[in-house]
């Protein structure tokens, strides 16, 4: 969020005093909007701090802002070097499944037959806590969190239509696994009805319960534990982790993060340094941007992971009609893992779609070097072009539909005002994904483009 200097020091100069006046301006500005604005003074971090520091808890060198671009994230009060800790949360401050099973919810959670799943254990104690309002011991954690979330499954119908069609199809295997989680687990949340004086289904609604699975989903850490018999076996590996959750991602920085046995506590260090007064970020991984989005709700701008996937109907599009061997063609790359992750990335179309696309094109007398052609090697001069000519027309639907979407998420923006936050996360990752078209385009379009020697994308981006 952009916010004004008006009325600060720098803005009473007289005016008149020239060049350099105005370049130190804007110069300040820059750097104070890149800063962020702290938000250590809102009432809810001060009780969060409190409530840390009574489950000793102690930071000195992160504070809550809010950032352009990211929202909110924790900010360096300190230039951080590498191998610092940049962070250290006690165990007594993570939610865990321990929290779950020493709490109210235990006793049920161990009669329940067959044994919930973590996931289940951690929601139903979110759900319920939450509930309890200011009765929760959790709840200066709680009032931290968001109060909703973008990732698909939370997204309207409408604007999941808008995604990518690779995408479209799982968010809505998102959508239907969550919805069956929810359906299967009621029978077990009937089975606390002695815990509360409501009933039960006016508390674990599914709107709660989605809140509660997006919140493990989205903000937990990895951390093994010891597996409770009253569990299934599903892995046990998600633990909430208070303040260490404000971390944004960036996909350009590396930290080291692990719970350290000896201090018994989670510890990130960093691995990269950091100057003061700027976002601390921590990686989640090398996602594209659609596993950003799908699993936290977000797109990375400039991800160097990002990509364009290209599915089995587009792959073929460009295809003759009249191939009377496309269907065996099409066995081989399916037998072989090349129907699956073909993608354009910020340095052109990849191995693995230009493998498919030459596989596709080879003529009736060629097929029996499909062996060859998945081993990289080139078949005919004839094949290369037709394979390229094809990788630059698949590239350019690509760019027309998303030049198309774009525009018709901006009337919908015009229109919907509601949805307008879920609109704009779509359009950031047609955006995104249009730039990476746009630079494939240009590689596919050099006089030199010799993709016979291709290898694996490197996923760098442009500077």
């Amino acid at each position: 969020m952009l916010f004004s200097l008006n009325g600060s020091p720098a803005f009473r100069m007289q005016k008149g005093r020239g060049r350099t006046s105005r370049i130190r301006r804007r110069k300040l500005l820059r750097c104070s909007v890149s800063r962020g604005v702290k938000e250590s003074h809102k009432s809810e971090f001060i009780e969060l701090r409190k409530w840390l520091k009574d489950r000793k808890f102690e930071d000195t060198s992160l504070t809550p802002a809010r950032f352009p671009g990211t929202g909110r994230g924790l900010m360096s009060r300190t230039p951080l070097q590498v191998g610092q800790l940049i962070i250290s949360v006690p165990e007594s401050c993570l939610l865990t499944t321990d929290t779950v099973i020493r709490s109210y919810l235990g006793a049920s959670i161990t009669k329940w037959k067959p044994p919930p799943s973590p996931l289940l254990a951690l929601c139903t104690f979110l759900v319920s806590e939450k509930h309890a309002g200011d009765r929760s011991p959790w709840k200066p954690y709680l009032d931290t969190l968001p109060e909703a979330y973008t990732c698909p499954v939370c997204l309207e119908p409408e604007v999941v239509n808008l995604l990518p069609r690779t995408l479209i199809t799982r968010a809505r295997e998102q959508r239907s696994r969550v919805g069956e989680f929810f359906t299967s687990s009621r029978d077990f949340f009937s089975s606390l009805q002695p815990l509360f004086s409501e009933a039960v289904e006016s508390i674990f609604t599914y709107s709660a319960f989605l809140w509660a699975w997006c919140t493990v989903n989205t903000r937990a850490v990895y951390l093994s534990q010891r597996r409770h018999g009253c569990l299934s076996m599903e892995p046990d590996t998600c633990a909430l982790a208070p303040f260490l959750d404000l971390l944004n991602h960036s996909p350009d920085v590396q930290v080291k993060a692990a719970f350290n046995e000896e201090t018994r506590c989670y510890e990130i260090r960093a691995a990269s340094r950091c100057k003061k007064h700027e976002e601390v970020f921590i990686c989640y991984g090398p996602h594209d941007n659609h596993r950003l989005l799908l699993e936290y709700g977000f797109v990375s701008p400039r991800n160097p992971h990002a990509c364009v996937y290209v599915s089995r109907d587009i792959l073929v599009k460009y295809l003759p009609s009249t191939d009377k061997q496309m269907s065996k063609k099409i066995s081989i790359l399916k037998d072989h893992g090349f129907l699956e992750n073909l993608t354009f990335g910020w340095d052109g179309p990849s191995w693995r779609l230009l493998t498919a696309l030459k596989l596709l094109c080879l003529e009736a007398g060629e097929l029996t070097c499909w062996k060859k052609v998945l081993l990289g090697e080139m078949i005919s001069d004839t094949n290369e072009n037709a394979s390229l000519d094809i990788t630059r027309k698949i590239c350019s639907y690509f760019i027309e539909e998303s030049n198309a979407v774009l525009q018709k998420v901006s009337h919908m923006k015009d229109e919907e005002v509601a949805l307008t936050n879920q609109l704009t996360l779509v359009e950031t990752l047609w955006a995104e994904e249009l730039k990476i078209l746009q630079a494939s385009a240009t590689i596919l379009g050099s006089p030199n483009c010799a993709l016979a020697h291709m290898t694996p994308s490197s996923g760098g981006v442009p500077s």
